[in-house]
């Protein structure tokens, strides 16, 4: 057992160990896709960011283009009548303050009233007298207030700059419409502290690594940024933040500049998709390999077992053998007198198949006789006025009765084929057969019967060939034994109407013989041997016809059924295989 234990051992900590490289791996290769979504992110919010602030920069430079504002810098307009309209620009533009300062930078309009500010010597005044456009962001001394400032040079009639027109905007409105989304993003000034948010908990916090932005401003609330530490992890830098509900316990860390407003965009992205995928996939190597470690110990184990089982099975196995091939022997002996059987069941059955044509061609002898001796009457006839019109130089109407004659014995030739291609034991294989010529045959057999007996054949013979998989002699067999029963069933029936038809559905045919007789008495037995409605003794009545059908139509692969119409009269369906015409031929 205790080197069992120690392989055991080992091979846990190697998994373990594999488990932990494949965790790392997969946390690694998963920070790939989540750092190029953090940094279509922090695009999509710095594009966002900078589109609202050149809206306030356009207004400022077209504020500053203002046909009011240049009479007031010169003198001659006064200020009372430029601040209406500068109130009417921020109300409808939400801008924070809108200001018109001298080149001295000091305020001749506004249209808050604030206490006066000296904006001489500030960049982006120095930056609008230069005749540029001057952007700066400021920390207000209202808590809590942040604002961009743009300021737009005013120029005189002769060119210099006589002022600047400042337009504040508040921060507050700019990041209202990105507050609370995800992922956390926040730009920084070159002091180090964050100016604005999507978090409002990071405003006014400032990197403890830097210099103390309290000392240039302390009437603004500055707070110390959130407690982080940073870790590398290949290129890419992972913060663990203690920073509350909203913010990632552990996040991928971005950067990206933004000289356009002298700010750094930073985004912090959430690492948990990534550990957790690492994670599955650790999980799932470990679960494989403990399976197969498992199925390598249990195959082992087994192997050992079935070492010692099989010692035991050998003895076993060497006494059963010689009782084996004594049971074999008494098999073979046993298979061989059953195929015999099988032979001589097969050899009954095509005697009872060909014994039953018989016996209908016996039952048609009469109606075939008469049919026969219709058209050799006719013959006789013919040639005798043949033989008068050429006596009286009449050639024509001799030619007519010659080729009448021929049509009768051609007539006569094909009830003999009919009959001699009916009468032969068919043994071939299955074939395909043109089922259509098939019924054509039998009706042409039994149509002496039925004139006599005064029955109505209503055949529904379709234009097309119809080609199914059978016997042609074992089809007319069937389809005859079919016809002649129903006319059986329909001698003390008025009217007697028999009808057949073929349907091809889903790659089967059918052929259903309906009759108008008093119906079958149990449909359940017909098809058993030796069952029949006939009288007894009667020369048809021994009851093998649709036994010997139902045989015959099993060998092609078929169906036979037969039921009561609910009109009246019984109703036999036969299915076969459908062959394509095109595959026949």
């Amino acid at each position: 057992m205790r080197p069992r234990i120690f392989m055991i051992a080992a091979f846990l900590a190697a998994v373990t160990v594999f488990a932990a490289g494949v965790w790392w791996y997969g946390y690694v290769a998963a920070l790939g896709p989540l750092e190029q979504r953090a940094r279509s992110d922090l695009a999509l919010a710095s594009d966002s960011l900078t589109g609202e602030l050149r809206r306030f920069r356009e207004l400022a430079v077209l504020t500053a283009d203002h046909p009011q504002v240049r009479p007031v810098m010169s003198g001659a307009g006064t200020p009372d009548s430029l601040r209406p309209v500068l109130q009417e620009i921020a109300d409808k533009s939400g801008a924070l303050d809108i200001l018109l300062v001298d080149g001295a930078g000091r305020a001749v309009v506004a249209t808050q009233d604030a206490r006066p500010v000296d904006h001489q010597g500030r960049a982006y005044f120095e930056r609008a007298m230069d005749g540029a456009l001057g952007l700066s962001h400021l920390y207000s001394t209202t808590p809590g207030q942040r604002a961009f400032v743009f300021a737009a040079p005013v120029f005189s009639a002769d060119g210099p700059v006589i002022g600047a027109l400042l337009i504040y905007t508040d921060v507050d409105e700019v990041e209202a419409s990105w507050r609370g989304a995800s992922p956390a993003v926040f730009f920084t000034d070159a002091s180090g502290v964050v100016f604005l948010s999507n978090r409002s908990e990071l405003a006014f916090r400032y990197r403890t690594d830097g210099p103390d932005p309290r000392q240039s401003a302390p009437q603004v609330n500055f707070a110390p940024f959130t407690a982080y530490s940073e870790r590398q992890i290949g290129r890419y830098q992972i913060w663990t933040l203690d920073g509350g509900p909203y913010l990632p316990e552990r996040a991928l860390h971005l950067t990206a500049p933004l000289p356009v407003i002298n700010m750094v965009g930073e985004v912090l992205v959430d690492v948990a998709p990534a550990r957790q995928l690492a994670t599955l996939q650790a999980a799932v190597v470990a679960a494989v390999c403990l399976v197969f470690g498992m199925l390598l110990l249990i195959t082992t184990q087994r192997r050992r077992t079935l070492a010692a089982l099989n010692l035991k099975l050998e003895g076993r196995v060497a006494d059963r053998t010689a009782a084996l091939e004594k049971l074999n022997e008494n098999l073979r002996r046993e298979v061989a007198e059953r195929a015999a059987a099988e032979l001589r069941l097969q050899k009954a059955q095509d005697d009872l198949v060909q014994a039953g044509k018989l016996s209908a061609l016996g039952q048609m002898s009469a109606g075939i006789s008469h049919e026969l001796n219709q058209p050799l009457t006719a013959i006789q006839s013919f040639a005798e006025n043949a033989q008068g019109f050429l006596d009286r130089e009449k050639p024509d109407i001799a030619a007519q009765n010659l080729g009448r004659i021929s049509e009768l014995a051609r007539r006569m030739g094909r009830i003999i084929r009919n009959l001699r291609a009916f009468a032969r034991q068919e043994d071939e294989p299955p074939t395909n057969v043109e089922l259509v010529a098939v019924i054509d045959a039998v009706l042409e057999i039994v149509a002496p019967r039925a004139q006599q007996d005064g029955v109505e054949l209503l055949w529904q013979r379709p234009d097309a060939a119809v080609i199914v998989r059978g016997g042609e002699v074992r089809l007319q067999q069937v389809i005859l034994n079919l016809v002649t029963n129903a006319m059986d069933a329909m001698e003390e029936s008025h009217p007697k109407t028999l009808t057949i038809a073929l349907s091809v559905q889903a790659g089967r045919t059918t052929v259903s013989v309906r009759d108008t007789g008093p119906g079958i008495a149990e449909p359940e037995k017909i098809f058993d041997p030796f069952y029949t409605t006939k009288a007894i003794g009667a020369a048809e009545g021994m009851g093998l016809g649709l036994s010997l059908s139902y045989g015959l139509v099993q060998s092609f692969g078929g169906a036979i059924r037969g039921r009561n119409h609910p009109e009246g009269g019984a109703v036999f369906t036969v299915e076969l295989d459908s062959i394509q015409q095109e595959a026949a031929a």
